[in-house]
């Protein structure tokens, strides 16, 4: 599956703006954009993937676009997919990538 180039620039462009230190991957059909050996934030189609503090998920979901990624065929709690119009504005995009930001530093590397 292709991803959306534009989203992909985007999410570039957002992440070059916060100073972040990213490696990009591809992963699960997508875009993954990994920080520190961790999965960050990602495009699989044209959605954005965020992956977010746990303990916020729940008020995550109730943003405009927002619906738990379930990839594997269940919801995975901190993971979020946003539809194309829940990133639309370039304050909406930003929004979604300082959560992703604010939570790789506890994330887990899945990296062994």
């Amino acid at each position: 599956m292709a991803y959306d180039q534009n989203l992909a620039d985007r999410l570039r462009d957002e992440l070059d703006a916060q100073r972040a230190q990213y490696e990009e991957l591809n992963m699960m059909g997508g875009l993954c954009f990994m920080i520190d050996d961790k999965m960050c934030v990602g495009i699989v189609g044209d959605q954005l993937m965020a992956r977010i503090d746990p303990d916020i998920y729940q008020d995550a979901l109730t943003r405009e676009g927002a619906s738990e990624m379930n990839f594997t065929g269940r919801a995975m709690k901190g993971f979020v997919f946003v539809n194309p119009e829940g990133v639309d504005m370039d304050n909406d995009l930003a929004y979604w990538v300082e959560l992703c930001l604010e939570f790789n530093p506890f994330a887990k590397s899945s990296k062994k």
